[in-house]
């Protein structure tokens, strides 16, 4: 990928949803291309980052599934640094992931949630920072487990 010439660069463009939406929309057939990947490859189960990383990149495609449980596992150190409900809050943020993928992270209505609402919703979130910038830092630390 000429945008993002680099797994570092793509990721770093994933996150941020502008930019996300520029880069599949330079994709052939305005990114519908790789949903028709996704669906012939059998990849439902995973977030459109990992099926294009794989294309792109190389990298070994993870489920929605495995990629929150990696990130559960892999970044417990920033988690147990936070306030324990701000941490609970991100576990919720990684669950409904695990479920919805990056779009999912996006949802507006994603404090609505019941995992989210039972882990104390956006209040809980506030104590590890300001919510916005936990989330992406969320979303980043996500892409990178």
């Amino acid at each position: 990928m000429e945008e993002a010439p680099t797994l570092d660069d793509f990721r770093a463009k994933w996150v941020a949803p502008q930019e996300r939406r520029v880069l599949i929309g330079q994709l052939p057939d305005a990114g519908r291309s790789v949903l028709l990947v996704r669906d012939l490859e059998e990849m439902q189960d995973f977030d459109l980052y990992d099926v294009l990383a794989e294309l792109g990149y190389g990298m070994q495609p993870r489920t929605r599934v495995e990629r929150a449980a990696a990130f559960g596992y892999k970044h417990t150190p920033w988690l147990s640094a936070m306030p324990p409900q701000a941490a609970g809050a991100v576990r919720a943020l990684a669950s409904q992931f695990a479920k919805a993928g990056t779009d999912g992270l996006e949802n507006p209505q994603i404090f609505a949630t019941p995992g989210m609402r039972g882990a104390g919703g956006l209040a809980a979130l506030k104590l590890a920072g300001i919510p916005a910038q936990v989330l992406a830092e969320t979303k980043r630390r996500m892409f990178t487990a």
